[in-house]
């Protein structure tokens, strides 16, 4: 079995705590691991925000049992966040799954550029504040007949497909940052690669296809 030993005891809680949200958005989820050295990054997908949720974890040391080099998995999500002992600052790699189709299509690892116009960090927070507030509001004042899962997917797209300012990051990219706990601090550096725009801090990123951009800048792996 692989073990990966973290960095520390904050490294294991923050993973775990990364995991166990994305287990809340979907009890069956799986995530892609890709290591080099001693960097991990874990990838996920809530499937309610429509984004890749992208979580860097620092090790103490390569890997145990061979594996010398890179280490480059999808494994369940549940399995991983069971086997984190925090005290120990340790994770055991499950067995690999089937990963789901996102999974064979990871943003670029190179060829990232700033990009302007990105709101300060309290704006972007009161941006989802109101967006949420918003979609409340119209469902609930829907009559119950109309209030079908169609017509609220409706509302949600439209809310949560706008765009941050002029920058083309959609709402929901923000949303889903919020929601996995990332948009934290006052530290976030909006990126482009291809067809590409990713949103990191220092807690977590989120990366997310622009729209009408072709598949240039997609890596499959």
């Amino acid at each position: 079995m692989t073990v990966l030993h973290l960095a520390d005891e904050g490294e294991a809680a923050d993973l775990a705590a990364f995991l166990s949200r994305l287990l809340h958005y979907d009890r069956g989820a799986a995530v892609r691991l890709q290591a080099a050295g001693t960097a991990l990054a874990v990838f996920g997908r809530p499937p309610s925000f429509e984004v890749l949720a992208i979580r860097a974890v620092r090790l103490a040391k390569p890997y145990e049992n061979g594996l010398d080099v890179t280490l480059d998995v999808t494994v369940s999500a549940g399995e991983l966040l069971e086997s984190v002992d925090e005290s120990a600052a340790t994770a055991a790699v499950p067995a690999a799954v089937t990963g789901p189709p996102w999974a064979g299509v990871l943003p670029p690892r190179g060829g990232w550029r700033a990009e302007p116009g990105l709101p300060e960090p309290e704006r972007l927070r009161r941006l989802v504040a109101a967006s949420v507030a918003e979609f409340r509001s119209r469902t609930e004042r829907l009559a119950p007949e109309q209030r079908t899962r169609a017509e609220l997917d409706r509302v949600g797209r439209e809310i949560w497909s706008r765009t941050v300012a002029d920058t083309g990051l959609p709402v929901r990219a923000v949303h889903a940052a919020q929601s996995l706990g990332f948009l934290r601090g006052d530290d976030q550096t909006l990126f482009s690669s291809g067809a590409w725009l990713r949103l990191r801090t220092p807690y977590g990123s989120v990366a997310v296809r622009r729209a009408g951009v072709g598949a240039l800048g997609l890596s499959v792996r």
